[in-house]
């Protein structure tokens, strides 16, 4: 299987796809001036308790106050607790976490009115970012994840990945950490560290450390609560560090800046692999290069094709996604319907197993699968299912199918499911259902041509329409976008975006920067 990740960088956005074996696997989308992105870590102020929840609100900035469990405190936060103190109280002169005192545990069934207070402040990171009409959910267990080890302030375990099975491997990673971690410092050792070198490791928990360091200084110095004091890297770079591994073939980026973070960052974790890293100069959007928009474009919306006219249904509601499966216009077998509904079925579980990773769906997903009356056909469509997901990150649980032919599975849930609407608003008649006639688009685009050239000042630029129209303006001897370059004088490319409707265009100048040209009356 081939793997590789398109990274679209966007002004207002980044879009990444993961592609296996060319078809898009995963796909996230982030405002570039997103926050309250999961892994970021605030010094705040406990804002309300809730003894009735044993929770409390806090504030870290949002519109809607973050949610903190009492069991989301952490066995040591007494000692965190006294440590933050300690740290606050002198801006001169930094408390070494290695000298700190560590106080009894927290209790397992206490109550969180004996631990806090209103106005207290605490160190907290966000574990799922607002979903709906939920503030960010929080925990005061901190940790710094990199790509080998996770650190953990005021822990005092090493644990090791149970999916490294071998024990000789896992005493090894354990004596070896053990003896490079500081003081009133925990650590979890990730899959990916099977096998590492003393070097790699020691390396890598040289930069936690380094990072816990930044984090505690800018705690010491806040002046203004709520204050963010630890961002998670960049969405591209932090994808990078979870999902990466040795069989990428190729990470093409649009832009120099987070490609030259990009290959910096696989440099240090696999240095024999940082030639993946491309830069991609290409004339067509990069999603279009690699056939992304389209993929996007057919894989989202309610209704989802697969095999042979069969599909899928995919409601989404606030409590749950649910799915259909419709065999369609399958031609049936001459083995009969049980085998039809088995075929139909099992590439419904392929397709299904991309689609919660594709939109990152999350909670309870409920299956209504074509009705089977063997149950070793059921039974292989559960191993099926099983196995499709095993290379979804995310957390989750199958249960077999019931007696109703229903599948129920459970995946964690940590940000807002993807949703790419598909039936787009005309852009042409802004919903009004009336534009002007199509033929005389191209003089609309001349006159906005006019307006760049002639008021604007701007000679050279890029035009993005729709491949069709595209073609329409280049084709002939003396096409018409040569004409527009005798009479204007421009240096003006024409080019095609999957991604705009028939009658949509965008202008950008010679540095690819938005030039914001339409205007809603431009149809009336």
């Amino acid at each position: 299987m081939t793997s590789e990740v398109i990274i679209d960088v966007g002004q207002k956005e980044i879009s990444i796809a993961l592609l296996e074996d060319k078809k898009v696997v995963e796909y996230q989308k982030e405002p570039r001036e997103a926050s309250f992105s999961v892994g970021n870590i605030y010094l705040a102020k406990v804002k309300k308790l809730m003894p009735g929840l044993n929770a409390c609100f806090v504030d870290v900035g949002y519109e809607r106050d973050a949610f903190l469990h009492y069991l989301d405190l952490g066995n040591q936060f007494n000692s965190f607790a006294k440590y933050l103190k300690q740290v606050r109280s002198d801006r001169k002169r930094l408390y070494p976490i290695t000298k700190a005192s560590r106080l009894p545990n927290t209790e397992k069934e206490g109550s969180v009115q004996h631990v806090l207070t209103p106005g207290q402040e605490v160190l907290v990171q966000i574990v799922k970012e607002p979903i709906s009409t939920k503030g960010p959910r929080l925990t005061a267990e901190l940790s710094l994840a990199g790509r080998y080890l996770v650190l953990i302030p005021f822990d005092d375990k090493v644990s090791v990945s149970s999916k490294i099975k071998s024990s000789a491997e896992r005493a090894r990673l354990k004596q070896l950490i053990r003896s490079i971690t500081p003081k009133n410092f925990g650590v979890i050792v990730r899959t990916v560290a099977e096998g590492k070198r003393v070097a790699e490791l020691d390396a890598e928990m040289k930069v936690l450390l380094k990072r816990w360091d930044e984090l505690i200084t800018k705690v010491q110095k806040a002046q203004q609560l709520p204050q963010l004091v630890f961002e998670e890297k960049g969405r591209a770079v932090a994808m990078m560090r979870d999902l990466f591994n040795p069989t990428y073939e190729n990470i093409y980026i649009n832009d120099d800046e987070i490609c030259t973070a990009i290959k910096h960052y696989v440099s240090l974790i696999a240095p024999e692999k940082a030639g993946i890293v491309k830069k991609y100069d290409g004339k067509v959007p990069i999603f279009d290069a690699f056939d992304v928009t389209k993929q996007l474009k057919s894989g989202f919306g309610k209704t989802v094709n697969y095999k042979h006219g069969a599909y899928l249904i995919i409601e989404h509601t606030e409590a749950m996604h649910v799915v259909d499966v419709n065999s369609g216009t399958r031609t049936k077998k001459e083995n009969g319907q049980e085998q039809n509904a088995l075929e139909a079925n099992l590439g419904a579980a392929d397709e299904l197993a991309r689609q919660l990773r594709l939109r990152d769906m999350g909670g309870i997903i409920v299956v209504d699968f074509i009705d089977m009356n063997l149950a070793e056909d059921r039974q292989l469509l559960y191993e099926r299912m099983c196995e499709n997901m095993k290379n979804d990150r995310a957390r989750h649980n199958i249960l077999p199918l019931s007696k109703f032919g229903l599948m129920q599975i459970t995946r964690q849930r940590v940000r807002p499911a993807v949703d790419i609407n598909v039936e787009e608003e005309c852009p042409t008649c802004f919903g009004s259902g009336k534009i002007k006639a199509s033929i005389l688009f191209t003089d609309q685009l001349e006159r906005k041509i006019d307006n760049l050239v002639n008021k604007i000042g701007i000679r050279k630029f890029y035009l993005h329409v729709h491949p069709y129209v595209a073609a329409y303006i280049n084709q002939g001897f003396i096409s018409l976008k040569r004409k527009w370059q005798i009479k204007y004088g421009i240096g003006v490319r024409i080019v095609p975006s999957q991604k705009l409707a028939m009658l949509q265009y965008e202008f950008y100048d010679s540095e690819r920067h938005f030039i914001d040209m339409k205007e809603e009356n431009d149809n009336h």
